[in-house]
């Protein structure tokens, strides 16, 4: 059963609605069809067209910006754009204009004579190609084949099933790769119920407006099993729970994934009864690669999934590159992937070669086969002093402090680190505030060694968002820009020290 938040629709109707969209004229064996419609049944019946017609699927996010939207549409030759927006989408698509059969969405052909003349070369098999926001302006099109989709949802069921689920409402768009192949696409392998109303309906608006308490209003009245959050997400319902909400009972699994979550979090969310899991993947793996469950102690590490195999090996110098083996450490190195991953990136000449992936992030894997993630290579820092930092490993250890509510870090070949926080409403305003703040950088600074310690912060006007630039819209601090608007201040604090040494000089 699918349901849309006000109707349901069984296997069998849902199948004729696909075959009859599968016959529109646009959707053609190896061209790319763009999606671009709300959360519900006509989304996923256009998908599953696509699929059946053996065409390609773009999917953009509602969210995405028309520059965004052309962008993927351009990089990745989309000859159809279907779309429940009327004016977005003449706006996006000026080819001429027809109904998907079996929905409300309106398919927009492109204006071209030979719908193959824009279409680049494309690694064989591909059958989904995903963008993400990323921390740039210009993010790759990862190009996925039917394998790896199928291995990634059949690796996800397998837990869904174990944990009982049969009920998963879906939070968020359909177009993310993580809802789209481990939210719908695994409860279908199990053979669960989906529920995927509207965005509006479960509380999502934008790239990064959640209301929390519509959204477990959501999860109540459909009495769910399952849901896949990003962090920001759980901390919202975190809030709305501690503030009073109810959270229903019927929720078994809450898996959290998009960005690294702190295990203080996580404690605090099922203290509330919210059965929050860390999950761990990326777009060239499909999605999800490791999850943690219910009965796993929080900050215990992710289980790999059945689909593919987790190793580290030591990290190297330059940007991550495919190809070398996988070998089991306990020391903080990189994360390899070994399984079927992506075929490569949209517009380069070379397929994927073939081998484990490296990611670019670093962890452990400890006896028992468990992962912790603890940073990215590409953010690591190295001191003035020479020492390597990770700066998500001090900014988890702010973030377990009640009185902090984000944090970046940043100390690239200074003496010691600095930081830029928001506060929670919990460090409350003014002096007080301030004298919260610094009880709580110092209770961190005590469990870290000198050259991981905090020498200064600034502390941030408003939270970084989506909507200012300064986090990716499943969550990451984008450090750049927040290292832009902050960068004078934590300037500041540097030369403030200068001054203070040379003025205790003799």
């Amino acid at each position: 059963m699918i349901h849309d938040g006000s109707i349901g629709i069984g296997r069998g109707p849902f199948e004729a609605r696909v075959a009859a969209a599968a016959g529109h004229p646009g959707l053609r064996e190896g061209t790319v069809v763009a999606l671009l419609a709300d959360n519900g049944i006509d989304w996923l019946v256009a998908a599953a067209a696509v699929e059946r017609a053996r065409a390609v699927l773009l999917p953009l996010p509602v969210f995405f910006t028309d520059a965004q939207c052309r962008h993927a549409m351009d990089a990745a030759g989309a000859t159809l754009l279907l779309s429940d927006d009327a004016v977005r989408g003449s706006r996006l698509f000026r080819g001429p204009c027809s109904t998907l059969p079996g929905t409300a969405l309106q398919g927009r052909q492109a204006a071209s004579a030979d719908p193959l003349a824009r279409h680049p070369a494309l690694p064989s098999g591909t059958v989904l190609i995903t963008f993400t926001s990323g921390s740039t302006g210009a993010p790759r099109g990862v190009c996925l084949g039917s394998e790896a989709l199928s291995r990634v949802a059949q690796g996800v069921s397998e837990v869904a099933s174990a944990l009982g689920i049969g009920r998963h409402l879906c939070l968020l768009p359909l177009a993310v790769l993580l809802e789209q192949v481990a939210g719908t696409g695994a409860a279908m392998r199990a053979g669960a119920t989906i529920f995927a109303p509207p965005l509006a309906a479960v509380g999502l608006s934008g790239s990064s407006g959640f209301d929390a308490r519509r959204a477990l209003d959501a999860m109540y009245r459909h009495a769910v099993h399952s849901v896949i959050l990003l962090p920001q997400m759980l901390q919202a319902l975190v809030d709305a729970a501690a503030a009073g909400a109810s959270v229903p009972r019927t929720l078994r699994l809450a898996a959290v994934g998009g960005g690294r979550v702190p295990v203080a979090l996580v404690e605090r969310a099922r203290a509330l009864g919210l059965p929050a899991c860390e999950g761990y993947g990326l777009s060239e793996c499909g999605s999800v690669v490791a999850l943690a469950l219910p009965s796993d102690a929080p900050g215990s590490g992710m289980r790999p999934l059945s689909h593919v195999r987790v190793g580290i090996r030591p990290l190297q110098s330059g940007p991550p590159r495919e190809g070398g083996g996988i070998d089991s450490a306990s020391d903080d190195e990189e994360i390899v992937v070994e399984g079927r991953c992506f075929l490569g990136y949209l517009g380069e000449a070379a397929p994927r070669a073939d081998g484990p992936l490296r990611t670019g992030d670093l962890g452990s894997i400890d006896a028992a086969g468990r992962l912790r993630i603890t940073g990215r290579a590409g953010n690591l820092l190295i001191t003035g002093f020479g020492r390597n930092v990770s700066p998500e490993w001090p900014e988890a250890e702010l973030l377990a402090q009640p009185e902090i509510r984000q944090a970046a870090v940043f100390g690239e070949g200074r003496p010691w680190l600095c930081a830029v926080l928001v506060p929670a409403p919990a460090a409350g305003a003014g002096p007080d505030g301030s004298a919260a703040l610094a009880a709580a950088v110092a209770r961190v600074n005590a469990t870290l060694p000198d050259y991981a310690r905090i020498g200064g912060w600034v502390v941030a006007a408003a939270p970084f968002t989506p909507a200012d630039g300064q986090l990716t819209p499943n969550g990451r601090l984008r450090r750049e820009a927040i290292l832009a608007r902050h960068g004078a201040g934590l300037q500041a604090l540097y030369e403030c020290s200068q001054k203070e040494r040379q003025d205790a000089l003799p």
